[in-house]
């Protein structure tokens, strides 16, 4: 039965919600935004991660490259305990260290050598250098040459 009070009114049995009900609402609203924001940053970081660490791996395969152009018995190729170079790419500094070991020596004379290119972002006080390093530190390239002259077991 409808109240005759609620009748002269306009009110016909009908409810809205009350302040108490909305804030509850809003509140729940946020947690779920707030959520989906974090998540939203989460992936924008990643990427941009993934990113850096591309440019790092294609400024380490560059040297890399270079050093499997050279002839085997180039001067550029001999052993050494580790060179530093600092290069810069896509407006970002890096720092390659180049060690060349000789593998496997035929008569005192090398045969095979690893070549391990590490690449390191450079600039402690960038924001991406900091994070970058702390992500994946630096990224490491290895490969080996050999010479073409046969050995004794022809």
């Amino acid at each position: 039965m409808v109240n005759e009070q609620d009748s002269r009114n306009g009110k016909t049995g009908e409810r809205g919600f009350t302040l108490m009900e909305t804030s509850i609402a809003l509140v729940l609203l946020m947690i779920v935004a707030l959520g989906a924001a974090s998540l939203f940053l989460y992936a924008a970081t990643n990427t941009s991660t993934a990113n850096d660490r591309q440019l790092a791996m294609a400024v380490g395969q560059q040297r890399i490259e270079e050093l499997r152009a050279l002839n085997f018995t180039d001067t550029a190729l001999d052993a050494t305990a580790g060179t530093d170079t600092n290069v810069t790419s896509a407006n970002r500094p890096y720092t390659l260290r180049t060690v060349i070991t000789n593998s496997t020596t035929v008569s005192g004379q090398p045969t095979l050598k690893s070549i391990t290119v590490r690449v390191t972002p450079n600039g402690a006080g960038s924001a991406w250098a900091r994070t970058i390093t702390s992500l994946f530190g630096s990224v490491t390239l290895t490969t080996q040459r050999s010479t073409l002259l046969l050995g004794p077991n022809r």
